[in-house]
């Protein structure tokens, strides 16, 4: 038995023994095409050189040097990189070892922003239901998924909920897409009132939702709605593209598509590819600002924010992501890959929808097509199509709770930037060979 205490303690999966381009390969030699980039993380795909021999070079140079006394070259370099091509008004970038830290980062950044303002009143957070935005206590407190908070619950901050922008079953059928996303963006002005515009810091959502809702988009408007509400109300806009940023959804900044800029970005999982873990808080300008001019010290920190060894993996993974044309790719492969699950599932009985932007799509699997009735959780769908697809070998990222946290199921799938047309037929084959199995 192993002693490594794994996700599931009544599972021991398969030891990996490499890496190679979109594959991973196990210790029996098994190879498994990597469609969900494991968690929308490995864009460059395995084994990239230049990035590795970047990861070796710092390490013959420096691996880590503390922040409280030092910064480093790979630090700077990739926070310079970063801004000349974040949205209009980021200015800063702190970095951290992951999304999850991002997140704690921005949503104690925003409160010490208001502090040092003169404006400790504000304290509400609003996020929006069915989001999720990590597994610390804060970054979950801020989720709207119930089925991961349930039990953390008692000893979570109290946010409050609007509804999120999910097209396939809030749109009603006399109602347009515009309409119906002005809709949604309008919920946060009545929460703001209700709670009191004085008293909130904070909007926090995901451009694209990943884990928790499957790729779903937001509607033209929406974000440009939400967008002037928050600066109607003096309330901060923090846009978490941990997983839908970094030129996932077809453009290096998920809100690069809404035409907006947020106060604080919270970026990971393709900043450092998988290569080594690392994260990143950018903010505006003003906000930093608040902090220089007030107390000068962020009351917050991580032992390794800003690692060198880390910096230097994502100071190559955005230098290849951006040199080597990946944004487009990403934007020819995903409209590819979306026309071929729209061949082969388009009118199938239990897909109700597939949806998603760039290399970044899910598709919603249900009991009844007509109706969007979700299948009964009992029988556990997603866990058998992730079985089914993995014994196919396909690693790709099923999750249950799609409706309401408990009900319905869906299928993200996130491959790598680099994956060629040829793969497009291979993951088509492998998820028709995996439905038929979760539906038997």
């Amino acid at each position: 038995m192993s002693h490594v205490f794994g996700r599931n303690t009544r599972i021991q999966p398969p030891v990996v023994s490499g890496g190679d381009g979109c594959y991973l390969i196990d210790s029996t030699g098994k190879k498994y095409f990597d469609g969900s980039g494991g968690a929308a993380v490995s864009c460059l795909g395995h084994g990239d050189r230049e990035v590795t021999e970047a990861i070796k070079s710092q390490l013959d140079k420096v691996a880590f040097a503390h922040t409280s006394f030092f910064t480093s070259e790979p630090a700077e370099e990739l926070a310079e990189l970063l801004i000349a091509h974040a949205p209009a008004g980021i200015d800063q970038v702190y970095f951290v070892s992951g999304g999850s830290e991002a997140v704690e980062s921005a949503l104690k950044l925003a409160r010490q922003y208001f502090v040092e303002r003169g404006e400790p009143e504000r304290r509400h957070i609003i996020a929006r239901k069915q989001s999720y935005h990590g597994n610390t206590l804060g970054a979950l407190a801020v989720g709207g998924n119930q089925l991961r908070r349930e039990q953390f619950a008692p000893i979570l901050i109290d946010s409050s909920y609007v509804s999120a922008c999910y097209e396939y079953r809030g749109r009603s059928d006399n109602e347009s897409p515009f309409d119906y996303g002005q809709r949604v963006a309008n919920e946060l002005e009545a929460e703001i009132q209700r709670l009191g515009p004085e008293s909130v810091m904070a909007f926090i959502a995901e451009p694209v939702v990943g884990a928790t809702l499957g790729a779903a988009p937001p509607v033209a408007g929406y974000f440009k709605r939400i967008r002037e509400i928050c600066d109607q109300h003096g309330v901060l806009l923090i846009l978490d593209e941990v997983m839908c940023g970094m030129g996932r959804t077809g453009s290096l900044f998920a809100s690069e598509q809404e035409g907006i800029s947020p106060d604080i970005v919270c970026i990971a999982k393709g900043l450092g590819g998988g290569y080594q873990p690392i994260g990143a808080m950018m903010c505006s300008k003003a906000i930093f600002e608040a902090i220089r001019q007030g107390s000068g010290f962020f009351q917050h920190g991580h032992t390794y924010i800003a690692h060198p060894t880390a910096c230097a993996a994502g100071l190559a993974v955005l230098r290849a992501i951006l040199q080597r044309g990946l944004v487009d790719q990403v934007n020819l492969r995903g409209n590819q890959l979306k026309s071929a699950l729209n061949d082969a599932f388009g009118q199938h009985a239990h897909i109700g929808d597939i949806r998603g932007r760039g290399l970044f799509l899910a598709m919603e699997l249900v009991a009844d097509r007509a109706s969007k009735e979700p299948f009964d959780p009992k029988l556990r769908i997603n866990q058998k199509f992730k079985a089914a697809a993995f014994e196919a070998g396909l690693a790709c990222y099923p999750m249950g709770g799609t409706v309401d946290g408990k009900s319905g199921d869906h299928v993200l799938l996130a491959p790598p930037y680099i994956m060629q047309e040829l793969h497009v037929g291979e993951i088509v084959d492998k998820l028709t060979t995996a439905l038929e199995k979760a539906l038997e």
